[in-house]
Parts: C-alpha cells; structure tokens; sequence
C-alpha cells in the first residue's frame, strides 16, 4: 500500500506538468492584454509597454512559461497582475466559499441517492423502477444555470425563502452559512442525485441475484438484511468512483453556481479573472482544479482497500 501510494504521488508530477503546458498556451493564446487592461483605454503605448516589462509579459513565451514552472514547483504561483497579491494567497482565501458549497452539496447528494437507490431496489419489480429511470434521467439532465435560475424565481424571488446571493462564513453562524447554501448546493447536487443512484441502482440489481444472495435467502435472512448487508456492500465499490468523481466534478460546477449566486469563491475567481486576462490566477486556479481531480483519484483508490479487504496493491 505504501508503495503504491508513493507511486502515486509521484505521477502527480507529470500530470501537473502536462496541465500547466496545456493550461498556459490556452491562457496565452487568448486576445486581449492585461497591461492594457488593467492601465485603461486612455493608457498610451509608452505606459503600456512598460507594465509589459514590469510584469514580465514582454519575454518570449517560452522564457515566461519556464519560469512559471519553475515557481510552480517551488510552491510559488506568481502574483496577479491585477492587485499583485500572491495567488496562493487568493486561491486560499476563496477555498471556503468553494469547498463549504461542495460539502453541503455532497451531504444532498448521498442523503438522498442512496436511500432511494436502495428502495428502488427493494421495490424492484414494482413501477417505481421505472419511474425512478425516467427521474434520474431528467434529474442528470437539466442545465444547472436553467435550474439554478428557477429556484432562485421561485424560492427567492416569488416566495422568498432563501437568499439568491451572497455567502456568510459559518464564523459569523451556522444557521446563516447554511440558510445562505442551500440553494446552491441543492443545484448542484441535483444532476450528481441521478447518476449516482443510477450506479447504485445498477451495481444492486446485479448483485441481487447472485449465489452468495440467494444462499442469504435460503437461510431464512430478511430481504432488507439481505440487501443492505450483501447486495449494498458489493454494489458499493463501482460507486464509490462515481462519488470520488462527482467531488472532483463540483469544483467545475461551482464555476457556473458561484456566478449565478455571487459566491465569492474558486469558480468567480476564475471567471473574474478570466475578464481581467489575469494569467497567473487563471493558471493558478486551473492548476490547483486539476491537483485536486488527482488526489481525490488517490483517495478513492486507497479507499477501495478498506470497502473491499479482497484488493491488495502490488
């Protein structure tokens, strides 16, 4: 096991240095020079080409590229161009915004999926397994910004129950972080719902009618301990992927619900500082998503030896 998670850690490296290649041209092949921007319209050429100089934008490609790499394995993620704070700095201030709608988001998510992917089962042979398809289908379907924008007409606006923007750290009270989630965590979890307890359903119904199942049944075992004890433990494995990819997946749908619901975190980070053509921030927030995608892949690697003691790592 030690082994193989030192292996491991030790293929972040490339992926980083893969994201960060492909991470950098995108940013800086994109129109538009911060210089520009951040000195205004009425900025003359002189002005410009010397925040060029200054923030380093003048060197070749390559030259800025290497010495970002460079920094990025040192810890150091450069500083915006915007405000030239470090972006370490910001990225680590927009975390809890991010991950407290993430959170919320995934305790939705697994309170709700998996009770009813189990009574699914349970009710196999009945017409709500039917019902629940066609629901999980239509429930993974809907365009977050489009579901996002309806409860937020009908539950913040027409019958105003929960606030539509803004975000309280749970610091400043629980009731009030958690009254101001809500909304924007439930968007989220809605689309994970249906894939999720589309798994479970899947991985249950195949392991209810296996030998070891009906073996549990000819002892004289309930039904509800047959299926929680032997058909849910087994069908757990496959999900747990899916669960350990939906918490990497909501950092890419936090970009679109932060917006919508003026969350100052990650996803406004980054779309802020899209507008701003902030390139270190912009590189820095993609790189920091796609470290987070590999070792969220790491843990749910390791987790599989603990759900299943048959899995040994080599």
């Amino acid at each position: 096991m030690l082994q193989y998670t030192i292996r491991r850690l030790l293929s972040i490296i490339p992926v980083i240095l893969v994201v960060s290649i492909i991470v950098f041209m995108i940013v800086h092949l994109t129109p538009g020079n911060p210089a520009y921007l951040i000195l205004g319209e009425d900025s003359s050429a002189e002005a410009v080409q010397q925040l060029e100089e200054q923030l380093g934008l003048n060197q070749p490609i390559v030259v800025q590229f290497f010495d970002w790499v460079t920094n990025v394995f040192k810890g150091d993620l450069g500083e915006s161009v915007y405000s030239s704070e470090p972006v370490l700095s910001i990225i680590l201030d927009r975390i809890g915004p991010t991950f407290s709608v993430m959170l919320i988001s995934m305790i939705f998510t697994l309170v709700i999926a998996i009770p009813i992917a189990i009574f699914v089962v349970w009710k196999r042979q009945t017409v709500l397994d039917p019902l629940f398809i066609s629901a999980s289908l239509l429930g993974a379907s809907i365009p977050e910004f489009w579901f996002a924008m309806l409860l937020v007409l009908g539950l913040g606006v027409s019958i105003p129950i929960f606030p539509v923007a803004g975000y309280i750290p749970i610091a400043e009270g629980f009731l009030l972080w958690l009254h101001h989630l809500i909304l924007p965590a439930f968007v989220l979890a809605t689309v994970e719902i249906g894939l999720i307890s589309r798994m479970l359903r899947d991985g249950m119904l195949e392991a209810v009618n296996q030998d070891y199942t009906k073996t549990a049944r000819a002892k004289g075992i309930k039904e509800s301990v047959v299926l929680m004890k032997h058909v849910f433990a087994n069908a757990l494995i496959p999900t747990t992927t899916v669960i350990g990819v939906t918490i990497a997946g909501l950092l890419g749908g936090t970009v679109i619900i932060e917006t919508i619901f003026t969350i100052p975190g990650i996803g406004q980070l980054l779309i802020d500082s899209i507008h701003r053509r902030d390139y270190p921030v912009i590189q820095g927030v993609v790189l920091f998503i796609a470290v987070i995608y590999v070792v969220i892949n790491l843990l749910v690697d390791l987790l599989y030896g603990l759900l299943d003691p048959r899995i040994r790592y080599d």
